[in-house]
């Protein structure tokens, strides 16, 4: 499905009409039956461990670190290769933004594995470099194909003998996807261009609208944005809102620009809680979760405004 409108960073980096409207193209593994039941959220935090895999999609290297809860104390550093706590988890998949990394987007990735979550990240192959000619890879689709992919492989692994992660991963419930600026549009473009049916929650985080919803994809939306954010405008971010059907909500940072609320310090508190418990309600069916959203976004020393249609 082409994208049906330009955007305002598309046209601040010179890309033209032709470049942003990317071919369709078939999903991997796209089907997935959920569960009618879910599991129960858990209680507590998790301590982290953390994997990488080298995976590849045609000549497009996908490495793919996936943060995990582990047996252990919470609050440390991501432990490399630790046991699998015991337990099976959704997978929520997490897309960084220009010149980014796993790593660079810790206080966005942690709190998930932290809380529960199975969370694949990959490095995307061009825009991890901060180059901003290769913003062209979000637009042609070629970034929420890769994310496709990383899906599919890290549902494989739940049934690969002999890997950690088999028997560890919720196959039934559906996916969870989020990401920041080029990462929200990525995650913007699953629901939309470049469906993947399989996504049952998604958060994303100053993005632009990618295109329109063609209903291939069911899934509850967040979006996260700050109002005076001039590089991902928020004006686009409020037509995609408004383009899809509830359940979806939308958090707003008074005030704030592209980032500020996504690291740790100002109203990252906000954020992340509700972030973490729209997760926890998408994907657990927690129900306490969904109603503290409305706490989560406005109960903070910075102003916020909370808008959400739940049913």
């Amino acid at each position: 499905m082409p994208i049906r409108r330009r955007t305002v960073l598309g046209s601040i980096l010179g890309l033209s009409a032709a470049g942003a409207a990317g071919a369709g193209a078939s999903l991997l593994g796209a089907s997935t039956v959920r569960a009618s039941t879910r599991r129960q959220a858990p209680a507590q935090p998790f301590a982290i461990g953390v994997r990488e895999y080298r995976w590849s999609r045609g000549n497009r290297q996908l490495v793919t670190r996936i943060f995990y809860p582990t047996p252990g104390t919470p609050g440390g550093e991501p432990v490399r290769d630790a046991p699998i706590a015991d337990g099976v988890f959704p997978v929520v998949e997490f897309s960084h933004g220009l010149g980014g990394n796993p790593e660079s987007y810790a206080p966005l990735v942690r709190p998930l594995a932290e809380a529960g979550f199975v969370v694949p990240a990959p490095v995307f192959p061009t825009t991890s470099s901060g180059t901003e000619g290769n913003v062209q890879d979000v637009y042609n689709g070629n970034q929420s194909m890769d994310v496709s992919e990383v899906i599919t492989q890290t549902l494989a692994l739940n049934d690969a003998s002999g890997d950690p992660f088999a028997g560890h991963i919720d196959t039934a419930t559906g996916v969870g996807v989020a990401g920041h600026s080029l990462g929200g549009m990525t995650t913007h473009g699953l629901l939309t261009a470049w469906p993947d049916e399989r996504i049952a929650a998604a958060v994303p985080f100053a993005c632009v609208d990618m295109g329109n919803p063609d209903g291939t994809v069911t899934a509850n939306v967040l979006f996260v944005h700050g109002d005076q954010d001039t590089l991902t405008q928020y004006s686009s971010a409020r037509t995609a809102y408004e383009e899809l059907p509830a359940p979806k909500a939308f958090l707003t940072h008074l005030g704030a620009a592209h980032d500020e609320y996504i690291w740790s310090g100002y109203n990252h508190t906000q954020t992340v809680a509700t972030y973490v418990d729209w997760m926890r309600w998408s994907l657990y069916g927690d129900a306490d979760a969904r109603d503290r959203l409305q706490a989560d976004a406005t109960s903070g020393t910075t102003t916020t405004s909370w808008e959400a249609v739940l049913e």
